[in-house]
């Protein structure tokens, strides 16, 4: 056959494979799928990551380095203290406490004597010899780390929402010391914005957003205490001082406030850490709190900006004023996560639900129908390189975008459907002149 005649039938299977590349279960189903996987993939044990031998304890072992959890969903770290808050979100949607009881497992797998004291000695002999480089191969460093909001925040908002439902000793005393990190160790501008001190001094990251807000609108619920709100409200606004782009509509990624420049992309996840924590505090900050109507004008003005660079396909790209950068999924699952909470809660114009649907068509393009998660961009830090996010490798099945894509699919379960005010409908309003 000639090359002119194979054309059409190329183009017709490749359409056809398109097609069927679309996920046509509901947002109900595919979020089940998702979790479900999660939760029977979940070991809950112990590796020799040498010999392959594993354990249901390390309580009687003897310590080695090669010694680590078994299961990533195991691991402390803030993608999974995201995962786990979705998944409590959508048990209490489906009124099904399998979800909320898998957290508790899985935390109580963590806050056990034996296996807690076991890892934090490695901890403590990793520091000892290795310095702070040393202690990142131990299983649960983070949680004995404590020293950045990566540690901490979303984790210990995720315990919150769990002590809320199984009071614990022990996971208040993590709640109240993450408090304690917030309010007085996080590295903070002279105008209270937290700031990293990597890769320049003093560096605004707008990752953090939700890193910080997600714990102090939580905790400002559990403890009635105003500060947490105050504090959250003013980093929204704060960082969206020093991050936001008027002209593109967009935030940066980061800020130096050393030589005082804007990091060179408007990075989609980073932009979708912002609009997820907006919506976090607006959930919880009380109606009278004399900085809610500014904070809810920021988030109107995200969500404006965000439906401006939505691709054809309802997915938003990598690098999000850049069409020529792929199609990701965990900024996209963050904006329709908001845009759907927005219209649900009445903060935005009931017309942003069309733009989250379309957005929730093109997340369902990167599931497949047994819940796998593809199209995840890996950990992300700073460079100053557009190159850098435009090579981002992607991965599949990874709470790095597992959480965001819950939360998305569990706010879309009961979302209103989008509906067009007819022309003909509003005629009889318009007076003939007299």
């Amino acid at each position: 056959m000639k090359l002119r005649k194979l054309i059409p039938f190329v183009v017709l299977f490749l359409g056809i494979q398109s097609v069927y590349s679309q996920n046509k279960m509901s947002a109900e189903e595919t979020a089940k799928k998702i979790a479900n996987r999660i939760v029977t993939s979940t070991s809950y044990l112990f590796e020799n990551n040498k010999t392959g031998e594993t354990y249901t304890t390390v309580k009687d072992l003897a310590l080695s380095p090669n010694v680590v959890v078994q299961s990533k969903y195991n691991q402390w770290h803030y993608t999974n203290g995201v995962t786990n808050i979705a998944l409590m979100e959508l048990g209490d949607k489906l009124k099904d406490k399998k979800y909320e009881n898998y957290v508790l497992k899985n935390m109580n797998f963590v806050f056990n004597d034996g296996n807690l004291s076991y890892f934090k000695k490695l901890y403590d002999q990793a520091l000892q010899k290795d310095g702070w480089y040393g202690v990142r191969n131990v299983s649960w460093h983070m949680l004995f780390r404590g020293k950045r909001l990566d540690d901490n925040g979303p984790m210990g908002a995720s315990l919150i929402e769990l002590q809320k439902r199984f009071p614990n000793k022990a996971f208040l005393d993590y709640i109240n010391e993450t408090a304690n990190h917030i309010n007085t160790s996080e590295p903070r501008l002279s105008d209270g914005t937290i700031a990293r001190i990597w890769p320049h001094e003093n560096t605004i990251w707008a990752d953090d957003a939700f890193m910080a807000i997600s714990f102090l609108s939580r905790m400002g619920q559990l403890t009635g205490d105003d500060k947490y709100f105050t504090d959250a409200a003013n980093q929204v606004l704060n960082y969206t001082k020093y991050l936001w782009d008027p002209e593109k509509q967009l935030y940066y990624h980061c800020y130096h406030t050393d030589d005082n420049e804007h990091g060179v992309a408007h990075w989609s996840r980073a932009n979708g850490w912002v609009f997820m924590a907006q919506a976090d505090l607006l959930k919880y900050m009380p109606k009278n709190h004399p900085l809610r109507d500014a904070v809810l004008k920021n988030f109107q003005q995200q969500a404006s900006g965000v439906a401006r660079y939505q691709g054809k396909n309802g997915l938003w790209h990598q690098i999000l004023d850049k069409e020529d950068s792929y199609e990701e999924i965990t900024g996209t699952a963050m904006f329709v996560f908001g845009l759907a909470r927005g219209v649900k809660e009445g903060w935005l114009h009931p017309d942003f639900i069309y733009v989250a649907e379309q957005g929730l068509k093109g997340m369902m393009t990167k599931i497949t129908p047994n819940g796998d998660v593809t199209a995840i961009c890996v950990g992300t830090g700073i460079m100053p390189s557009l190159q850098y996010y435009y090579t981002r490798p992607t991965q599949e099945n990874d709470p790095m975008g597992e959480g965001p894509v819950l939360r998305a699919l569990v706010e879309m379960i009961d979302a209103p459907k989008y509906t067009e005010i007819k022309a003909e409908s509003q005629y009889d309003k318009i007076g003939l002149k007299k």
